[in-house]
């Protein structure tokens, strides 16, 4: 970057995202530049036809109306391969099965919730009949759907897609033929739901309980990995399911674009905090590797990114071949 580079006065009146994000560039300082930085690694892994895609995100993004532009990424063709946390299934299986996910309030008194019988997502809203039961439903009638003993994660999800209406992101995944792992499947009603459905045929006589193979879907994401000439990935927020796509990265040499988007802190050295030059030093992201951070909500930086993304690409011509089935 030129240190002679100005900072020029941006200007109102942008007719278009593209003009937005140009303004971004102008204003030259704090996260405004680094929203632009980001624009323009994203611009560059989607215009690599050598590139896999990995879609990083937590769950409580998808309690929002965040849920339709993720879901959308994978409809575009934006990932090739999404990691995310257990609530993601929660909260996604609840909206597509008729789960009202209301806006709230971050300082509602939350024994007044409780006795309401109402779930808090920051200042989203959820009745407790409108997510747990919900969940639980949706796994157990896929389960009993199964004439097998052992089942991975990503296969379980997309053959609970047939349960789930047009909106939901696991249905977008089955269609699109883009797989999505959990690596900490059991942190969640979904996960609770595999195991309660077990204990029900427990207790039957005769009943099949169903094995979930999460080392199946680890070894499903290795031959990815191993089969793409390049590694992209854009995560959001952080946690395992950040973790898992940097830690599968270093074995195929690093990350060759990478975007955070964040607000967690660096200085307490988590993984959630930590910026895209530590993974160099662990392998995860190449010495060279195009990367931009941001340190801002990803409801506010994810719609104005990725409507630059799409304006600008429009629908993506995957590379299918580095999946070890046939799409």
């Amino acid at each position: 970057m030129s240190h002679e580079e100005r900072v020029t006065d941006a200007e109102l009146g942008a007719e278009s995202i593209k003009d937005l994000i140009e303004s971004y560039n102008l204003i030259g300082g704090f996260m405004a530049r680094n929203l632009y930085d980001a624009s323009r690694v994203l611009a560059s892994m989607y215009s690599d036809p050598d590139v896999t895609v990995i879609l990083s995100f937590t769950a409580n993004l998808v309690s929002t109306g965040l849920r339709g532009i993720l879901r959308g990424l994978i409809e575009r063709g934006l990932a090739d391969v999404v990691i995310t946390t257990a609530g993601t299934v929660d909260h996604d299986v609840a909206k597509s099965l008729g789960g009202v996910y209301f806006k709230g309030s971050f300082d509602t008194d939350d024994s007044e919730l409780l006795s309401k019988g109402i779930h808090r997502i920051g200042n989203v809203f959820v009745r407790r009949e409108h997510y747990g039961p919900l969940v639980e439903k949706a796994v157990h009638s896929t389960l009993s759907r199964i004439n097998k003993d052992e089942v991975g994660v990503r296969e379980l999800l997309w053959l609970m897609a047939d349960e789930l209406d047009d909106s939901s992101i696991i249905k977008a995944s089955k269609r699109s033929c883009v797989p999505i792992y959990i690596p900490g499947f059991v942190d969640g009603a979904f996960g609770t739901a595999i195991l309660t459905y077990n204990e029900i045929q427990r207790a039957k006589s005769g009943g099949r309980r169903i094995n979930v193979n999460v080392l199946k879907d680890e070894e499903e994401i290795m031959n990815i990995v191993y089969s793409s000439k390049k590694l992209g990935a854009v995560i959001i927020g952080g946690g395992i399911s950040k973790h898992h796509v940097i830690w599968w990265s270093q074995f195929k040499g690093g990350l060759d674009y990478v975007v955070y988007l964040t607000t967690a802190t660096e200085w307490d050295g988590s993984l959630s905090g930590a910026r895209p030059k530590e993974a160099i030093s662990w392998g995860k992201v190449k010495p060279e590797a195009k990367s931009a951070f941001v340190l801002a909500d990803a409801t506010i930086t994810v719609p104005i990114l990725f409507n630059y993304i799409t304006s600008e690409v429009g629908f993506r011509k995957r590379n299918t071949g580095v999946y070890p089935w046939n799409c």
